[in-house]
């Protein structure tokens, strides 16, 4: 059996540990705030990052798997803003002084459904009752069919400089396919229009594993893109999670790439953008040379986590919106995914949390050695009794992919193989305690080839 086949397993995306599924829900209100205000009083020396959720949508792309709303209304703009805003004050009441802000990231949905002058009040809201650090890294996401040139200028002169790109493929078949329309020219435009404004770094986002992709198509769609050379593509792997997206029923797994071909989409796609001066960071990413989040990952100071990679180790980040999670290192908690819930929780006074857990001691040294595996592809075992008992208990599990030369050990240390990176899903599956201790009896994660 070659190893794609092997390996092709459902395994979690590890943006945290423990995933979301192993949650223990085991905090109030009250229990949140004492860890977001311990979490504060460390870290905001060094910068706290926010995440704020804009999940609207003119209409649904069928691959998508993120939480939105679709509607064409955008009277819905301003009632959802002012819950944000609410939702900031509920978190700064708890703060002894003012934030210092290091990050943030406007994600969807789509922000760019928001009018410039209406994402202007949110972040000039937000933004007036903090201090911003002078190493602030402010991104946002933008369809290049609705980003327009108000949107860039008006969020650069708030201190935006990254901006990230949905493309996914040019193919018309498969285009129609998942609902999502975009030309190049488009792309090309849009992106020229950032630089001129002043964006440093430009991202990405596509997507292999699409239905009706075949080698051909996605050769072209990746050969446009790398010939504008935006600083960084997100080559992601289409999660096919119908039980949790209905939209995804529009298709059937009959015209999605089996996975041996879609091993060659994935190598399509990397080999081009080698060649175009990509350097592999792992996990779906690539960086092209004088790219920031390539020079963090060279320094050992990548980071992950509910953002995805960033170059900020922050370890406070406050998530606003519906469905978006909150993370204080020791603990993590996820807003009401419905918007009319979300918003009349706020509206009542009330931090809109759904599901959240405590981490323990063991979660914690588990959940840095997985974030090693993703950011620096290595992990030390140092020789202390928890580390020594985590190695020795998961070393039946880490023999296969010893012999099939995904990683290899030496003196405590666990480092991945160049082909290993392909696994990683995998080898971080290895070490989830909280996984083998329960394995799933139903489908909740996508597979990882």
């Amino acid at each position: 059996m070659d190893l794609v086949s092997k390996y092709n397993i459902p395994a979690p995306r590890y943006t945290s540990y423990p995933t979301v599924p192993y949650w223990e829900n085991n905090l109030s209100e009250e229990a949140w705030f004492k860890y977001v205000k311990e979490s504060f009083t460390i870290n905001n020396k060094n910068g706290i990052s926010l995440y704020i959720h804009l999940p609207f949508c003119e209409s649904l792309c069928t691959y998508c798997a993120c939480n939105t709303r679709i509607t064409v209304n955008h009277r819905v703009e301003m009632p959802y803003i002012n819950a944000l805003i609410k939702e900031w004050h509920l978190y700064l009441a708890q703060f002894e002084n003012i934030p210092l802000i290091k990050e943030i990231h406007l994600g969807g949905g789509t922000p760019t459904f928001f009018s410039a002058e209406n994402l202007a009040y949110l972040l000039s809201s937000i933004i007036s009752t903090c201090n911003i650090s002078e190493s602030a890294d402010f991104s946002f996401e933008g369809h290049p069919g609705n980003t327009t040139e108000l949107h860039l200028q008006t969020l650069y002169n708030l201190g935006f400089r990254r901006v990230s790109f949905g493309v996914q493929d040019f193919d018309h078949k498969v285009q129609e396919t998942i609902n999502r329309y975009q030309t190049f020219e488009e792309v090309k435009v849009v992106m020229q229009k950032a630089r001129d404004i002043g964006y440093r770094s430009i991202n990405i986002d596509l997507v292999y594993g699409l239905p009706f992709q075949t080698v051909d198509t996605i050769r072209s769609t990746i050969e446009k893109i790398v010939d504008l050379k935006p600083e960084r593509i997100a080559f992601y792997s289409y999660a096919h999670v119908p039980w949790l997206k209905p939209g995804q029923r529009k298709y059937t797994e009959k015209e999605l790439p089996v996975s041996s071909e879609k091993r060659k989409l994935y190598e399509t796609g990397k080999e081009i953008f080698l060649a175009a001066g990509y350097i592999d960071i792992g996990m779906d990413h690539f960086s092209l040379g004088d790219d920031e989040l390539l020079t963090a990952f060279k320094k050992g100071r990548l980071y992950r986590n509910f953002m995805g990679y960033t170059t900020s180790d922050t370890k406070l980040l406050i998530g606003l919106g519906a469905s978006a999670i909150s993370d204080t290192w020791s603990a993590f908690s996820q807003n009401i995914k419905t918007v009319e819930e979300y918003q009349q929780s706020i509206e009542n006074g009330k931090l809109p949390i759904s599901k959240g857990h405590a981490l323990s001691n063991k979660d914690m040294l588990i959940r840095q050695h997985i974030l090693n595996f993703m950011c620096r592809h290595e992990s030390d075992f140092n020789s202390t009794f928890c580390d020594q008992m985590l190695l020795d208990k998961t070393m039946g599990r880490l023999s296969e992919l010893i012999n099939d030369q995904l990683i290899s050990i030496d003196r405590n240390k666990v480092s991945l193989s160049e082909n290993g990176k392909f696994f990683l899903r995998n080898i971080c599956l290895a070490f989830d305690e909280r996984y083998w201790n329960k394995t799933p009896d139903k489908n909740i994660f996508s597979t990882t080839a």
